[in-house]
């Protein structure tokens, strides 16, 4: 069963910081067409007149977001756990040294691996031009690190050509020269390659073939193939390749040995692991979350 999340105002890393959000009105929100009487906490930020708006939000480990969309843009971020952020077209896993782009009417869910401190800024669609319009993980640099942090205690609503416009227009400034990161799992729409994927997903270190696959689903091998590379963009290969290193990922933030991680997914050595890692992520597994 999904559970609401826990909204907190600050971690409590921040407690020295002081909140002046003031209250101003909110909108019903919509989410699948229901509209609720009491709106969550999120609709002060993620459909008001202001370019951008940030807040603050905890959650304990395992909780999972109700699907939901926002009317604007959102930069998730966490500064403490991991979240893995999921809509139809896949699935993406979000450290503490990434941010989560997430287009305006995504709708989308998040289930947290430990426990997060989230730190969310809400950006309107016309607030810079050229606004990415697809899903996908960002780097997050230590300035941006802290615009986010600054961002959330800056008061709704603001006026332009003052200290907190000019924060927030450098905050937007930083997400469009941030890099994107190989965070993503595409789902495909077939449902052949749906039941392959979920098998992969549910059980990392299967050793199942593609000609195994074929073999169950009654269908050729290459033409399997040619499905993945038109729905996900990969191959077979690569697809279960990424699912073990998004998986991994998960284990690692849990704080499970490399050496364990590796063999629970399948490797034959923790040093193939690690080689493997290192190529899609740039580190070694062991220094990721530092």
């Amino acid at each position: 069963m999904q559970r609401a999340p826990r909204h907190t105002a600050l971690a409590p890393a921040d407690t020295s910081r002081r909140r002046r959000v003031r209250d101003q009105p909110v909108p019903p929100v919509t989410t699948q067409g229901d509209t609720y009487s009491n709106p969550p906490r999120y609709a002060r930020y993620d459909r008001g007149p202001m370019p951008v708006a940030a807040m603050a939000a905890d959650y304990l480990p395992g909780e999972v977001t109700k699907p939901h969309q926002h009317p604007h843009a959102q930069l998730i971020h966490a500064v403490h756990g991991v979240m893995v952020v999921s809509t139809d077209e896949g699935q993406w896993i979000v450290p503490p040294t990434r941010g989560m782009w997430m287009p305006g009417g995504t709708m989308h869910w998040i289930r947290m691996v430990g426990r997060v401190q989230m730190r969310t800024a809400y950006i309107r669609p016309d607030a810079a031009p050229d606004l990415p319009q697809r899903c996908t993980v960002l780097g997050i640099s230590p300035l941006l690190r802290e615009l986010i942090l600054a961002a959330i205690d800056i008061p709704l609503p603001y006026a332009p050509d003052t200290r907190d416009a000019r924060l927030m227009r450098l905050l937007l400034d930083e997400v469009m020269l941030v890099p994107s990161l190989p965070l993503h799992l595409p789902r495909p729409t077939d449902d052949g390659l749906r039941q392959i994927c979920d098998a992969i997903v549910s059980t990392p270190d299967t050793a199942l073939t593609l000609a195994d696959w074929g073999e169950r689903l009654g269908v050729d091998p290459k033409t399997i193939q040619r499905r993945f590379a038109r729905e996900t963009g990969m191959t077979f290969g690569q697809w279960r390749q990424q699912a073990r290193l998004l998986a991994a990922l998960e284990k690692l933030a849990a704080g499970s040995k490399v050496v364990d991680v590796a063999l629970d997914l399948g490797y034959e050595s923790p040093s193939a692991f690690a080689t493997m890692f290192r190529r899609q992520f740039g580190v070694p597994p062991s220094v990721f979350f530092r």
